[in-house]
C-alpha cells in the first residue's frame, strides 16, 4: 500500500521498482529496502551505481549492431533513469551516436519493429478539440517540450509518428548534456498523418494511417496545440524539431514572439555552424567580413546559418547588403539567383543578381568561396573534384559536411583531408574517427547541435525566459567558440571535446540567462550570481 506523507502519496514496494525516476535497482540500500517494502523484491547484494554501470556496459559493448545497442539503452531508460543518464554523462562520446545521430535515424525508420513501451505523448489529428485535456494526462509539470510532426526526420524524409525517436533522443541530451531534470522533459509527436505510402501499409507502423492534414486544418491543429501547452504548462519552452521547410519557417515566425520557443534545425544549427567558423578563422587569421560562404542546400539549416552569419558580419562592420552578398545557396536546381522563378520565400533573401549556374562545382569555380557548408542531406556531394577545387583556391579551405545521419554526409573526414592535401578545416554532422594523413593525426569533431540547444534550454528554464531571441544564439556561438582550446585547434578540432559538454552547456546557459535578465524577458528575479544559479539547477544523475 502507498505511504502517505502530508498530501503526497509515496510509492511503495513494486511500484518503486516500476517508476524509472525512482528505481535504483540493486543499488537500494538496506535501509531503503526496509523503508520502501523492497525486501524479497531484489537480489540481496547491494551494488554501487558504478558497479551497475560497469555491468551494463560490459553487456552493451558485446552487442555488434548499433540498433541493438539503441534498444538496450532505451530499455535501461525505461527502467532506471538515473543509471541511464549516469552512463550517458560518463561516456558521452560513446553513447551520443547511439541515442542520437546517427543511430536514431535507423531507430526511427524501424520504430514500429523495436517499439517497447510508450515514452512521451502522441497527439493525433483526431484529437482536435481535446488537446489540453490530453496534455493533462502527463503526470509531471513539464518545463520543456520537444515536438515534431515527423515530416522531415533528419535527412530521411517523412517518417510520420515514427519520428518520436527524435524528441525522445533530443530530450535525453538535454538531461545528459545540460542537467535538465528528466521530470521536466516532455517529448511530443504530433501525428497529422504521413504521406509515406510504405509506412501507411506497414503492419508495424504506430501512427494514423492517413495522408497528412494540410492548410487550414493543419494550422488550426497547431494553434490549438501551442495554446494548450501554455494552458497546461504555463511558461513551458517549446522546441520545434524536424518540421518540413514549408512549415518550419512560418511556424517559427508565428510563435517566436508569443511564447518561449525556437526551432533547433534553423537556429541551433546556425549557432553551432557559426561557432565552427569562428574557430576556423582563429587558424586562418582572416576576418569574418572577408569570408564568402557557399551552401549546398537551401532549406532550414542553410538559411538559418546564413541569417546568423549575416548578423555576425554586420556586427563586424559590414553593411547588410555586403553581408548578404557573402552568402550564396545552391539547391537541387543550381545556384539560387534572382532570375529563377518560383523560388520559395525563405530563399529569396539570398537570391542574388548573377547568371544561372547549374551545379555546385561550377558555382565554386565562379564564386571562389572560402567556406562550403553542406546541409543538403545528399551523401557524397562534396566530391573529389569539389574538394580539390576548394584546395586550389584556398590555402586552408573551410569544409563543413553537416548532413546526418552518416549515410547523408556530403563527404567523410578522410576524403576532406586527403583531397585537400591535409589543409581542410573540417567539421561534420555525424561522427568520424581521427584521420592520419601525411604524418599528422586530425581529430574531426561534429558540428552537432548538442553543443548549443541543451545550454539554451538550461538558461531559459533557469531564468524563466519568456522568449528565445536571435541575440541568444549569437551569444551561444561566441561562447562555444571561446571554449575551443589551442590544443583543439592544433589537431584540427573546431569544437571542444564532447566530454566537456556539461561545462559548455553551463557557460551557454549562463549567457542565455544573463541576456534574458538584461532584456527584461526573464520571469524570475535576477540572482546575485547568475552562473552559480544556473549551475545549481543542473541535475546530477547520482543515487
Amino acid at each position: 500500500m502507498p505511504t502517505n506523507t502530508g498530501d503526497a502519496v509515496m510509492p511503495h514496494g513494486i511500484d518503486v521498482l516500476r517508476d524509472p525516476l525512482l528505481n535504483k535497482g540493486t543499488a537500494f540500500t538496506e535501509k531503503e529496502r526496509n523503508a520502501l517494502g523492497l525486501r524479497g523484491l531484489l537480489p540481496p547484494h547491494v551494488h554501487s551505481q558504478a558497479e551497475q554501470a560497469e555491468r551494463f556496459l560490459v553487456t552493451l559493448r558485446k552487442l555488434p549492431d548499433p540498433l541493438d545497442k539503441f534498444v538496450a539503452l532505451n530499455s535501461l531508460h525505461d527502467r532506471n533513469e538515473s543509471l541511464f543518464f549516469r552512463i550517458l554523462c560518463d561516456h558521452i562520446d560513446e553513447m551520443q551516436p547511439i541515442v542520437y545521430t546517427p543511430t536514431v535515424g535507423l531507430a526511427c525508420q524501424r520504430f514500429g519493429q523495436i517499439f517497447q513501451r510508450p515514452r512521451g505523448m502522441f497527439i493525433g489529428a483526431n484529437d482536435r478539440g481535446n488537446i489540453a485535456k490530453i496534455l493533462r494526462n502527463w503526470p509531471q509539470q513539464a518545463g520543456i517540450i520537444v515536438v515534431t510532426d515527423g515530416e522531415r526526420i533528419l535527412g530521411l524524409g517523412d517518417l510520420g509518428a515514427n519520428g518520436m525517436g527524435i524528441p525522445v533522443g533530443k530530450l535525453s541530451l538535454y538531461t545528459a548534456c545540460a542537467g535538465i531534470h528528466p521530470q521536466l522533459c516532455l517529448p511530443i509527436t504530433l501525428d497529422v498523418g504521413t504521406n509515406n505510402d510504405a509506412l501507411r501499409d506497414d503492419l508495424y507502423y504506430v501512427g494514423l494511417r492517413q495522408r497528412r492534414i494540410t492548410g487550414a486544418a493543419y494550422d488550426e491543429f497547431l494553434e490549438e496545440f501551442m495554446a494548450a501547452t501554455q494552458e497546461v504548462f504555463p511558461g513551458v519552452m517549446v522546441q520545434f524539431e524536424d518540421f518540413a521547410n514549408h512549415n518550419a519557417f512560418r511556424l517559427l515566425e508565428k510563435y517566436r514572439d508569443r511564447l518561449c520557443t525556437f526551432n533547433d534545425d534553423i537556429q541551433g544549427t546556425a549557432a553551432v555552424a557559426l561557432a565552427g567558423i569562428f574557430s576556423a578563422l582563429r587558424i586562418t587569421g582572416a576576418p569574418l567580413s572577408e569570408q564568402k560562404i557557399l551552401f549546398l542546400g537551401a532549406g532550414e539549416a542553410a538559411t538559418g546559418i546564413a541569417d546568423l552569419v549575416v548578423a555576425a558580419m554586420i556586427a563586424h562592420g559590414l553593411l547588410r547588403e555586403q553581408a548578404l552578398r557573402n552568402c550564396w545557396l545552391v539547391d537541387s536546381q543550381g545556384l539560387v539567383v534572382k532570375s529563377r522563378t518560383n523560388l520559395a520565400e525563405h530563399k529569396m533573401t539570398y537570391a542574388h543578381e548573377h547568371p544561372a549556374v547549374g551545379d555546385f562545382l561550377s558555382a565554386i569555380k565562379m564564386l571562389k568561396p572560402t567556406v562550403i557548408i553542406g546541409v543538403s542531406a545528399v551523401g557524397g556531394t562534396f566530391t573529389r573534384a569539389v574538394l580539390e577545387e576548394m584546395a586550389r583556391i584556398n590555402a586552408q579551405p573551410i569544409v563543413f559536411a553537416l548532413s546526418n545521419p552518416t549515410s547523408q554526409a556530403e563527404c567523410t573526414a578522410e576524403e576532406a583531408y586527403r583531397y585537400t592535401g591535409g589543409r581542410a578545416l573540417f567539421a561534420c554532422g555525424s561522427p568520424f574517427d581521427p584521420v592520419a594523413f601525411n604524418g599528422k593525426t586530425f581529430v574531426p569533431r561534429q558540428g552537432n547541435n548538442s553543443y548549443i540547444f541543451p545550454g539554451v534550454g538550461l538558461g531559459a528554464i533557469a531564468c524563466g525566459a519568456t522568449s528565445i531571441t536571435d541575440e541568444m544564439f549569437m551569444a551561444s556561438a561566441h561562447t562555444l567558440a571561446h571554449l575551443v582550446t589551442e590544443s583543439d585547434l592544433e589537431q584540427g578540432s573546431l569544437y571542444p571535446a564532447l566530454p566537456r559538454i556539461r561545462e559548455v552547456s553551463a557557460a551557454i546557459g549562463t549567457a542565455i540567462a544573463d541576456i534574458a535578465y538584461r532584456r527584461g524577458i526573464a520571469a524570475k528575479p535576477r540572482p546575485t550570481d547568475v552562473q552559480q544559479d544556473v549551475r545549481s539547477q543542473m541535475f546530477d544523475p547520482r543515487y
